[in-house]
């Protein structure tokens, strides 16, 4: 693959869908061309299996199913969207990829993280080069989760205890993998944006 695949991740609230966006801004800004998409969702079939997922009542599925569904549109994400981009050589850029798997379905919904992997490395086996791990307090995530409050609720109304556990899986995982970078969110979203931006530009530079 000849491009650069960067994703965001967070607790629900985090701003990682906006510093996805301003990151895809700056970079294109700088002549680079850059692929901006999102999971679940990124292709048709993947936004088809959005809907099931993210919206209606908490306990639709059971987190065994909600893995098969999310694995499912992930597939599909990377042969319509992720893997076409790359090849290109462009930078792509995801608001959430597996890490939200590993932590919704693996860790904070029952102890099942070792069938997430088994299925990532059996149907996706991508990480992305480089994560940036939004990082809020729980209650601060979920608040302004629940302020913007619209249809896909599904996994804010769990409450703040999946907030909680979500959090402290995250950053357990960004201690592990080298390619995290964690970025302080209770901030200025311009600050953030320009820690992000200078991040990201010390990774290009060095590849």
């Amino acid at each position: 693959m000849a491009g650069h695949f960067f994703s965001f991740e967070g607790i629900d609230g985090s701003g990682k869908s906006t510093q996805a966006r301003l990151l895809a801004d700056a970079l294109r800004a700088e002549g680079l061309a850059v692929t901006l998409t999102r999971e679940p969702g990124g292709s048709p079939g993947a936004e088809e299996i959005r809907r099931l997922v993210l919206e209606g009542d908490p306990d639709r599925w059971s987190p065994e199913t909600e893995i098969l569904l999310f694995t499912a549109a992930r597939r599909d994400h990377l042969e319509k969207t992720i893997r076409p981009a790359l090849a290109r050589g462009d930078i792509v850029i995801t608001d959430r990829f597996a890490d939200s798997t590993r932590m919704y379905q693996g860790i904070s919904r029952g102890e099942l993280g070792a069938t997430v992997d088994q299925l990532h490395d059996l149907m996706i086996g991508v990480e992305p080069d480089l994560t940036f791990l939004i990082d809020v307090d729980p209650q601060v995530g979920l608040g302004r989760a629940q302020a913007r409050a619209g249809l896909e609720m599904r996994f804010e109304d769990m409450g703040l205890d999946l907030q909680r556990k979500m959090r402290t899986g995250f950053l357990a995982l960004a201690a592990r993998e080298q390619r995290f970078r964690v970025i302080s969110g209770e901030r200025d979203t311009v600050a953030i944006a320009a820690d992000v931006k200078a991040r990201a530009l010390v990774y290009l530079a060095g590849t």
